[in-house]
């Protein structure tokens, strides 16, 4: 479904990516890794045409987005929706009016249609109790949720894209963001999932794809994440002081 063939971006004279290819069927669970700065985020723009690559091709269904108009832009977005880190909900509108927003904006249901599939996005996310409560009320793992409610009000994707889902929040809340990310896939749609917390990423992820200084350094299933040798994998693992095949084993059984 994504596709980026020599794919490359900088901002000014900074490089982000240098000649990065690699393809994602629309049914995977890809965990995007790498440290601060690496590209990560800049990645997912660019799967939203959000910003166009200095050189190589963008591919969403076969269609090359690389030198689409807005106009075009907008219908192949409906495909994948977005989560942004902050959650972007509008301050100035309660839960349900944020959730409201999208279907107003995308849809012609009725004020009594859209009043229905709120509660029912909200009760997804068991968060319908919260339908007036101001963003400025909801702690952080309600905000992220609502954020990936409201992703889902104008259409049904057939991926997601998450950035840094759970960043910042306990682990409680984390734990919760991502049994929701696991649950929204469970009827075929993939998504992609940037995230520099390796635990996060192995509960939820089946493809692993690493960055490090703009270029893929691994890419790969969980098992050979636990035998890489890839000396950048494994100096990113070691800041984190992290035991891989411990943590594995240990989401294993709790699965």
């Amino acid at each position: 479904m994504i596709v980026f063939d020599r794919v490359s971006f900088s901002y000014g004279t900074k490089v982000v990516l240098k000649d990065v290819s690699f393809s994602i069927e629309g049914n995977e669970r890809v965990a995007i890794l790498g440290e601060s700065g690496e590209g990560k985020t800049t990645v997912l723009k660019l799967m939203l045409g959000l910003l166009k690559p200095d050189s190589g091709r963008i591919l969403i269904d076969g269609e090359d987005i690389t030198e689409r108009t807005e106009s075009d832009l907008r219908q192949i977005r409906l495909k994948l929706s977005i989560v942004f880190q902050e959650g972007a909900l509008f301050d100035s509108l309660n839960v349900k009016e944020n959730v409201a927003f999208c279907l107003r904006e995308y849809s012609r249901m009725s004020e009594h249609e859209i009043d229905q599939r709120v509660r029912e996005l909200l009760g997804r996310v068991g968060m319908e109790h919260a339908m007036d409560l101001m963003p400025e009320e909801l702690s952080g793992g309600m905000h992220r949720r609502v954020a990936i409610v409201r992703s889902l009000a104008a259409c049904e994707p057939r991926m997601f894209l998450y950035d840094e889902p759970t960043s910042g929040l306990d682990p409680v809340n984390a734990a919760t963001i991502c049994q929701l990310i696991f649950d929204l896939s469970r009827n075929g749609r993939g998504f992609v999932i940037v995230t520099h917390k390796m635990m996060d990423a192995l509960k939820v992820g089946n493809r692993f794809i690493f960055f490090k200084l703009g270029v893929v350094v691994f890419d790969g299933n969980e098992e050979a994440l636990i035998k890489t040798s890839v000396p950048e994998v494994l100096a990113f693992l070691s800041d984190l002081n992290f035991d891989l095949k411990g943590s594995v084993n240990l989401q294993k059984q709790e699965a």
